[in-house]
């Protein structure tokens, strides 16, 4: 966790973006650290557990990280938890909570109300379009005899 926060602090020193840092192990050794680039990439998605298993996938050539763990300065965003759910991460250790980032600015709330169902203004209009043609490249996926599951 202690190479977490120090990512964390660095990203923050470096402008990189919001005081967030993460690191993958395997086998009990750091394999993967990142810390949030948002501001340095312009990525909205460039959040440290994100940059860390870009990096970690990279290295080991798979995207199944089902025997590494990460540690997180916060508690992750539900994108972030999202993409260590992806990567099949079996153990998350995480330092402050939603709460916490909240205090400071980084409120998700309204994403996990969203998810949860409750009825909070929309942010994004949502409209689902061309869906028979959509469903086709679903049906090559599914009569693919050499797929990888995931």
């Amino acid at each position: 966790m202690s190479v977490a926060i120090e990512e964390a602090h660095n990203g923050v020193i470096e402008n990189h973006g919001g005081p967030f840092g993460a690191v993958i192990v395997k086998g009990g050794k750091i394999i993967a650290s990142g810390h949030n680039e948002v501001l340095k990439t312009n990525d909205p998605t460039a959040h440290a557990e994100i940059v860390a298993i870009r990096q970690a996938s990279k290295l080991l050539g798979r995207f199944d990280l089902s025997d590494c763990e990460i540690y997180s300065s916060c508690e992750p965003c539900p994108m972030c938890f999202a993409a260590i759910h992806w990567a099949k991460i079996k153990k998350l250790f995480y330092g402050c909570t939603q709460k916490d980032a909240a205090e400071i600015g980084f409120d998700d709330e309204f994403i996990y109300n969203v998810i949860k169902g409750k009825s909070v203004p929309e942010k994004v209009k949502v409209e689902m379009i061309n869906r028979t043609e959509c469903l086709e490249v679903f049906k090559i996926w599914e009569n693919k005899t050499d797929r990888k599951q995931y």
